[in-house]
């Protein structure tokens, strides 16, 4: 379906309109415009397609055409007339859910000007800032950021920035550990604290392998990142944060604590993708192997 320009009425004389030219006529709409004030924005309207008083109520009348409501296309010439036209014709699309990331907030509702979409997504929306996403070039132009960061770092999060090393506290100088996170105070070590402290070198490539990270390997080579929520999703094991890694054949899964994560390991055992039965581990473990 095609939309050109709405159109209002000007009586043309046609006892001289022999020998006229189309650009005669242009000249005379042109100047009937400006001097009636029938012009809106941009003006003068010379020389352009003209933008008329009312040109957004006119575009609505295509709402009430039945080719309009069946079409699946709609062609739109960018002209400033046709503007309430182009927002009736907003088609929804969906993307590939590989190309979500973690830090992608999930849309519930959509509101177009002539429908309502319920999108029913069960993907869990992210929580909090995830500060290797974040450069420095934002950090300065988002104040709010800053105050932040200071906050997580002084509770003891990892706050790297993008492109920034992970920082590593001074040597002799114990950093702060948020109680929350399951940890014992460094006066009462417990036989978790090592199992919970981070090993560098991360087979992820995204920071030190917790306890709460879970390794799923052996992945088939045609396998994708949404094949494998929809197996979380039905077991009732949803990380809450997947890293995909389809060439080396493996996925690194972040649960909220250990004992979740271990929960998933035994959830998980002898899940099968295709005809592929999967490899299932904690993340340390396996990286000891």
């Amino acid at each position: 379906m095609g939309c050109g320009i709405p159109l209002f009425v000007i009586k043309w004389d046609s006892s001289v309109a022999v020998g006229v030219s189309k650009q005669d006529i242009r000249e005379q709409i042109w100047d009937h415009m400006e001097s009636q004030n029938l012009a809106d924005f941009p003006r003068p309207v010379h020389h352009r397609i003209p933008n008329f008083k009312g040109s957004y109520l006119a575009c609505q009348n295509i709402k009430d055409l039945d080719v309009f409501a069946r079409t699946q296309e709609v062609k739109v010439d960018p002209d400033k007339p046709l503007e309430g036209v182009r927002l009736l014709a907003l088609q929804v699309m969906d993307i590939p859910e590989e190309l979500l990331e973690e830090h992608d907030i999930a849309v519930d509702y959509i509101l177009t000007p002539t429908r309502v979409i319920t999108t029913g997504c069960e993907r869990p929306q992210p929580m909090g800032i995830t500060w290797s996403k974040i450069s420095r070039e934002m950090m300065e132009k988002i104040p709010v950021l800053r105050s932040l960061r200071a906050r997580e770092q002084q509770a003891g999060k990892d706050v790297t920035l993008q492109g920034e090393h992970q920082h590593l506290p001074e040597p002799g100088r114990q950093q702060a550990v948020p109680l929350s996170a399951g940890r014992r105070p460094p006066d009462t070590p417990g036989p978790e604290a090592n199992s919970m402290e981070a090993a560098r070198g991360s087979p992820a490539g995204e920071g030190a392998p917790l306890a709460a990270d879970v390794y799923v390997g052996n992945l088939p080579r045609d396998a994708r990142v949404s094949d494998l929520k929809r197996a979380l999703r039905e077991l009732g094991s949803v990380p809450l944060r997947l890293t995909w890694q389809g060439p080396q054949r493996r996925a690194f899964l972040r649960y909220p604590d250990s004992a979740a994560a271990q929960q998933a390991v035994s959830c998980l055992q002898g899940l099968r993708l295709g005809t592929d039965t999967l490899r299932v581990a904690l993340a340390r473990q396996q990286r000891d192997k």
